[in-house]
């Protein structure tokens, strides 16, 4: 039998594992199931079993495992369309934890933006401040920005306010506004605390609705200004803890906004251009945001977008190195795209031929 404190209130031993750097939790518990770690030089196959970093001795095939007391780190991530919010992905797509770099620190991102979805992203190695963010209870808010195809009008509008019933319960958004109107697209907003699996994309379906682009810009008051798709920075935890509204004293919960309804109450605050929109409509000049024509297409119109950038990547034109000589030395710099006319790569030089 195994000398340790596992009986005690401890840490689990998978998450140890994770945590000091060897592997995933998945793969640790995996590890755990195959008799590869060992407790105090026994053998443990057990899910369940927790250690005390500071007394029992972990080791993963032979080797001894150290903790790590890592330092906290939060970071904000501007996710562009096209990646897999995972730490990996089986079909060999790109990752969130692509544009990462070498960070020390196992992070993981805090809840999901899917692959074709773009926005403010958090990655942390906080559990605990992840969990605040994720949970309903502490109605953290999040606000997405969804341009649809057509016009989305007044009766379209109420649809979306009212929620949508789905076998996980009733899908409905704290708020919905319309905030721009294109030619033949509107722009809307939707605020939501809750956070479930495709929420917003799940209640357009419903709707009938076909979405074009969904962005989220914003966690509570953290937002994604001035960072280019791509691009994070680091937060500290006291800037984190303001824009979320938390004490870093106590870490009770704040709100921060006050209660959608008394704010956009009837829609007051949403443009008013459905009723515009429905005399274009009749007149046939536009198409409401729940024709059929968008809905036939739906399931193919994000595939085609992401093939046609892969495509239009592939067209351009590799880098070319030029080579500037200054003296004795030889200066390589990243030129520019090769000119159409390869004979000539100057325009001196194109005079004089």
């Amino acid at each position: 039998m195994v000398e340790s404190s596992k009986k005690s209130k401890g840490v689990r031993l998978h998450k140890f594992i994770a945590d000091s750097g060897i592997t995933s939790r998945r793969k640790a518990e995996e590890m755990i199931l195959d008799g590869l770690v060992a407790v105090n030089e026994e053998v443990v196959t057990t899910l369940g079993t927790t250690v005390d970093p500071d007394v029992d001795v972990v080791s993963v095939e032979g080797r001894v495992v150290e903790a790590r007391h890592l330092e906290k780190i939060y970071i904000l991530f501007h996710k562009p369309r096209g990646c897999v919010t995972t730490l990996s992905d089986p079909e060999g797509r790109e990752t969130v934890m692509d544009y990462m770099g070498r960070i020390p620190q196992r992070i993981y991102p805090v809840g999901r933006l899917d692959y074709y979805s773009e926005g403010l992203l958090l990655l942390t190695n906080d559990g605990d401040v992840a969990n605040r963010i994720m949970h309903p209870k502490h109605e953290v808010m999040k606000i997405y920005e969804v341009k649809v195809f057509g016009i989305v009008t007044d009766d379209i509008l109420r649809k979306l306010r009212k929620g949508v019933l789905s076998p996980d319960g009733l899908l409905k958004p704290d708020m919905v506004r319309i905030i721009k109107q294109l030619p033949q697209k509107t722009w809307l907003e939707f605020r939501i605390h809750e956070g479930k699996n495709r929420e917003i994309r799940r209640i357009c379906e419903v709707v009938g609705l076909t979405i074009d682009k969904l962005k989220r810009i914003s966690i509570a008051n953290l937002t994604i200004d001035g960072l280019a798709p791509g691009k994070y920075r680091f937060l500290t935890k006291h800037e984190l803890f303001s824009k979320l509204g938390w004490s870093l004293k106590d870490e009770d919960y704040q709100k921060n906004f006050p209660k959608d309804e008394e704010i956009y109450r009837d829609g007051k605050k949403s443009l008013k251009i459905a009723k515009r929109g429905d005399l274009r409509i009749e007149r046939g000049k536009v198409r409401r945001a729940d024709d059929e024509k968008y809905i036939r297409y739906r399931s193919q119109h994000y595939v085609e977008t992401m093939k046609k950038q892969a495509e239009l990547k592939d067209k351009l034109p590799p880098l070319e190195k030029k080579t500037v000589r200054r003296g004795a030395k030889v200066v390589k710099r990243g030129g520019g795209r090769k000119p159409a006319n390869k004979t000539a790569t100057t325009r001196g030089e194109r005079g004089r031929r």
